[in-house]
């Protein structure tokens, strides 16, 4: 079974539906699943969804046939790559493993970058980072589910350094999804990290603005592009053209990106996946260094630009890689509890595996209890949490 994830706003009569962004029981539809055949199943999609779940396989092959995405003429490249990963170690063991290499990150960036805040020469050391990159690339590897927990940590003193964290680990998840090599993982864990660096050079006050840019200080930001590929080209023990592919994450599809306004093909696999987890990671991230949204309300962010913005099938596949609730969301249960996701089921990504943390009366709990959704059919996920919300370690989880 392949499924597509579709706006409703550009359903088409045939469509098989196969899952929804929100729970069935929260909906009119008496089955789980169905072709899109009436008017009365387009409005209500439109009234309860902002996007659908389509199985290409039992849908009208006419109707899956969408005019194309505005995109530069030129060759595509493969989405896909041909290595195979399973889960190799127990997300306890794995947490325990990486949370040590997670904190050593961010205090290795925060030495590294500080030169560079305080107007100094770069002095980043290209052999450190690929060091810690290559350990964090094998952790996610091993386990994903592990880092994506640990990631949702946000080291008060560094805030900016754990979003680019953030960043890498939503790459490098996302490469291991498609079935990327291991050195494909590395690079693309790498560029996450240090594709923003050059906004060490920006003043502090503009970083910490809250609220609207003036189009003088929204220039004065888009230079950040600029910078990093600059202090990336003179850092020794990078990959060879490393400074080129950390001027692609704010380009578009349909070319009003920055710095080059490059078009479709132009920007890349690379390119379109750092665009895509810089993205969805602003959206997520807590003021001044985003706009705090839940995971499901950057999802509908993010599909209202797909084909524009963002390369349409690289987006289709990292929704699915994200799932409809991602691991490390914070989430209301029906039962009145709150907790964490910690693990999907690829076959009902509705119903995640929740390490529970409060009761129904906000009271934290004393014992370990992860509900598994998928075994609990009275159990169901009421929403999700903005981030920050409900504070955790996952070090002490479990």
């Amino acid at each position: 079974m392949y499924k597509r994830a579709i706006a409703v706003s550009e359903l088409q009569y045939g469509m098989y539906v196969a899952e929804l962004d929100r729970p069935w029981i929260e909906t009119p539809f008496a089955f789980q699943g169905f072709v899109l055949q009436t008017e009365r199943q387009l409005q209500a999609l439109r009234k309860y969804c902002q996007h659908v779940f389509v199985d290409v396989g039992r849908s009208d092959a006419r109707a899956m046939n969408p005019s194309p995405a505005p995109q530069a003429a030129g060759p595509a490249f493969a989405i896909h790559g041909n290595a195979g990963y399973t889960s190799q170690s127990e997300l306890a063991h794995e947490i325990e493993a990486a949370g040590a290499l997670y904190s050593r990150t961010c205090t290795a960036l925060e030495v590294m970058v500080e030169p560079l805040e305080k107007g100094g020469a770069a002095s980043l050391d290209g052999d450190e980072v690929q060091e810690l990159i290559n350990a964090l690339a094998d952790s996610v590897i091993r386990n994903p589910n592990a880092l994506l927990l640990l990631s949702k940590v946000r080291e008060a003193q560094a805030a900016a350094h754990a979003r680019a964290l953030q960043v890498s680990v939503y790459m490098m998840v996302f490469g291991r999804f498609l079935q990327r090599e291991p050195d494909d993982i590395r690079l693309l864990g790498l560029l996450g990290l240090l594709q923003d660096v050059g906004r060490a050079r920006l003043p502090a006050p503009l970083l910490l603005k809250h609220g609207r840019l003036t189009p003088e200080e929204s220039e004065t930001m888009r230079r950040h592009v600029e910078l990093s590929a600059h202090i990336l080209g003179i850092t020794a023990g990078l990959p060879r053209k490393f400074a080129s592919l950390a001027l692609l994450h704010h380009e578009r599809q349909d070319g009003t990106g920055y710095p080059r306004g490059l078009r479709g093909y132009q920007i890349g696999l690379h390119g379109s996946i750092a665009a895509i987890c810089d993205a969805y990671e602003a959206l997520l991230a807590p003021p001044p260094y985003g706009e705090a949204q839940s995971p499901a309300d950057a999802v509908k962010h993010l599909l209202k630009e797909r084909g524009t913005a963002f390369h349409g099938p690289l987006l289709e596949q990292f929704i699915r890689c994200m799932g409809a609730f991602p691991v490390g969301s914070a989430v209301e249960l029906t039962s009145g509890e709150f907790g964490i996701v910690i693990d999907e089921h690829v076959s009902q990504r509705l119903k995640p595996k929740v390490f529970v943390l409060l009761d129904h009366a906000g009271k934290l709990l004393r014992s370990r209890r992860v509900l598994d959704l998928a075994e609990e059919p009275r159990i169901r996920i009421r929403r999700t949490l903005e981030q920050g919300q409900l504070a955790f370690d996952p070090r002490r989880l479990f």
